[in-house]
């Protein structure tokens, strides 16, 4: 047995234990899907922070942490008849042997636009075949960042033939979005009235599409945005506390005299 096959099977084992309803863990023995589904989304995210953090030793530790989720769900299936761990690995190996033709079957592409086109064919041969829900949108999921959902929500409408013709189309319906959304404020007079949530989300829906019709991902974006600002606002706190100043204390001027500095220092500065 190899080492990754010895620890693999320790981690099962381990798993087996904290779970058994005489002598494992009670938190971990009153666990159901549902109440571990939050914590599988945080582990992993956690692990695209450590790459985006370039730590290797944090993103070894939160892969770990990710793997146990893993476990953790196959192990809450086997107890219920459904499958065990063994039968998710198999999974995705035939699924993965099933979708790389080119390496496993012989099979040639001309380019990779054309392997990415066979390999969306398969995903949506799969699909047919495993969904009682006939539809074009069935299994994207639920519990996807809505930024990411969004994009796949018109990416796979795309497909059927309802979608933007170029980022032309898309940008002309953001800015249609962002109209009605003063419409919905200046009819209500407040920020928060349900028909500017809904026209806000209908903006936002359509920013994803056009960051799609762009070949970018939206949610890639604003991440690196939330990035960019924290990073400029903590070093605004520096400099605040360094001066002796009070951040609750500032004028509107002030901030943004500090927020132009913290731009002119950013090592990554863009506008």
């Amino acid at each position: 047995m190899s080492s990754a096959e010895r620890a693999l099977t320790d981690l099962l084992q381990l798993m087996a234990k904290l779970r058994d309803p005489e002598s494992g863990c009670p938190w971990d023995v009153k666990q159901d899907f549902a109440s571990i589904a939050p914590y599988t989304i945080e582990e992993a995210y956690e692990v695209a922070d450590a790459i985006d953090r370039g730590d290797p030793v944090k993103l070894r530790d939160e892969l770990g942490d990710l793997l146990f989720q893993v476990v953790f769900h196959a192990q809450m299936a086997q107890e219920r008849g459904w499958f065990d761990f063994a039968q998710v690995a198999r999974s995705i190996h035939e699924k993965l042997v099933r979708r790389h033709p080119h390496v496993f079957a012989g099979q040639s592409f001309a380019d990779e636009k054309e392997l990415s086109r066979n390999w969306e064919e398969l995903k949506a041969r799969e699909r047919a075949a495993g969904e009682k829900d006939g539809s074009a949108l069935a299994d994207v999921p639920r519990g996807l960042p809505a930024l990411i959902r969004a994009a796949k929500l018109g990416k796979r409408a795309g497909r059927v033939g309802f979608d933007w013709p170029d980022a032309r189309g898309v940008r002309e319906k953001v800015l249609e979005e962002l109209r009605e959304v003063d419409e919905a404020i200046g009819s209500s007079g407040a920020g928060n009235a349900p028909a500017v949530v809904e026209e806000m989300g209908d903006l936002l829906f359509a920013l994803a599409n056009w960051s799609r019709h762009l070949h970018f991902d939206a949610e890639e974006a604003l991440r690196a945005a939330n990035s960019k600002f924290e990073r400029r606002f903590r070093a605004m706190e520096s400099v605040v506390r360094t001066r002796g100043l009070s951040l609750d204390g500032l004028s509107a001027e002030e901030w943004e005299g500090l927020w132009q500095e913290a731009k002119k220092k950013d090592p990554d500065r863009s506008p």
